[in-house]
């Protein structure tokens, strides 16, 4: 191999000034003979190997990086695949609220009418004044029926002196008769003009004795102990009783005790039942509950409202709450250990029926059929095929099938590797 290394040549001194040309001189010479440097083959070796590792370690990290950055685009392309789903909020047996309005109602409600007609004379209470049973509310003044009473105590006094004047015929004639002076025939009509005169003056009687009555109700009395809670009429008022414009003159409620009534849907009514009680709020009172406790139920569920009537009753001997006010009801219902409760959006139909997305340990997805129970709206009620424990996706996509990979959102970040020949 030849030798590549420069070689050095040290410069010519040029000769001095006024040194004689041609000649030599005896004790130097005027120029330096040049020195040539070698390099050992060894070192030139090491430097070579050298440059060598330097080329081989540049190409491979270029080609591990290149794999690396394949191996990560392989990966994430792979993960871009994956869905992300949410994990709906499951809920097992036991307690549960339910919470419907209600309206609250007196006891015993009345309102009330006038049952003759006439203009109203006074009233004595307003709306709001306690009162007791037989207390008179108003008095009406009755021209009309005042004077059909002394009519009808006229026709009375008719009757019953006709009447008379009849028995005292009979009574001759009766002992005619027995004289064999008159014929029984005209003892006879004798004898039936009597029970006729006798049967006007009971109808005459009669009579006064309705219109006596219909006196009465000249003066408005509380049918009970309670509260006016509407007085509809006022002094000189016209009233026209029994007719389409007839209207309540007062309004008496007893508000000692309470009847909340509440429409359960039809998915709960079978969960409600008498005696048992429910939490009352009201928006004057807020922060405080009142117990209500279930006193009957309709039995039948509406068709319009696909609902039970549910009627509760509620003490309220302080009067703190006043009737038609608006409440909610909260039931507390005891539902079975083995039912399950999930979002609506949860659920799914396919083939099978309703089915239930469960992720497992390894993110995989396995389609769960299961059974409803209870349709509740914005939830339902499984009676069996899922899990208390069991993590059941919310909004599965369509396309999800049994073995897919998913990734929980919210879930810590975890590698997945791709199927093989992916």
């Amino acid at each position: 191999m030849p030798d590549s290394s420069p070689v050095n040549f040290p410069e010519t001194p040029e000769p001095s000034v006024g040194a004689p040309h041609g000649g030599h001189d005896s004790g130097s010479h005027d120029f330096t003979t040049p020195v040539v440097t070698h390099v050992s083959d060894g070192r030139l070796r090491l430097l070579g190997l050298a440059a060598a590792i330097v080329a081989v370690i540049v190409v491979a990290v270029g080609l591990f990086n290149r794999f690396s950055a394949d191996r990560s685009m392989k990966t994430w392309t792979h993960e871009q695949t994956i869905p992300t789903i949410g994990l709906a909020k499951i809920q097992a047996g036991g307690d549960r609220a339910l919470v419907l309005p209600g309206d609250v109602e007196a006891f015993y409600n009345a309102p009330i009418h006038a049952r003759v007609s006439g203009y109203l004379k006074k009233w004595y209470v307003d709306i709001g004044t306690p009162v007791k049973a037989g207390q008179v509310l108003a008095d009406i003044d009755t021209p009309d029926l005042d004077q059909q009473v002394l009519q009808a105590r006229a026709d009375l006094a008719t009757a019953e002196a006709n009447q008379k004047l009849s028995s005292t015929t009979a009574d001759r004639w009766k002992g005619l008769v027995a004289a064999d002076a008159v014929s029984k025939q005209e003892a006879d009509e004798k004898f039936g003009d009597l029970a006729a005169k006798t049967s006007l003056v009971n109808s005459s009687k009669a009579n006064l004795n309705r219109l006596l009555a219909l006196e009465s109700f000249k003066k408005i009395t509380a049918p009970f102990a309670g509260v006016v809670t509407a007085r509809n009429t006022d002094i000189g008022q016209l009233i026209a009783a029994g007719t389409p414009t007839d209207q309540a003159l007062f309004t008496v409620a007893d508000q000692h005790k309470l009847r909340v009534y509440v429409r359960a849907p039809q998915n709960y009514s079978a969960l409600i039942h008498n005696g048992m009680t429910a939490d009352l709020t009201l928006p004057e009172y807020p922060g405080q509950t009142f117990k209500a406790t279930v006193a009957t139920q309709a039995q039948s569920v509406g068709a319009a409202s696909g609902a039970e009537l549910i009627e509760l009753s509620l003490d309220n001997t302080d009067g703190k709450i006043k009737s038609g006010d608006y409440a909610q009801v909260t039931f507390h219902l005891i539902a079975p250990q083995s039912t399950i409760r999930v979002p609506s959006t949860a659920l799914q139909y396919r083939n099978q029926g309703p089915v239930v997305a469960v992720v497992g340990p390894d993110s995989r997805v396995k389609l769960r059929k299961v059974v409803i129970n209870r349709d509740l709206g914005s939830s339902v009620e499984i009676g069996s095929g899922l899990d208390p424990d069991d993590r059941v996706v919310d909004n599965p996509p369509e396309a999800l099938v049994d073995g897919d990979l998913v990734r929980v959102a919210g879930a810590s970040a975890q590698k997945i590797a791709p199927k093989a020949g992916a």
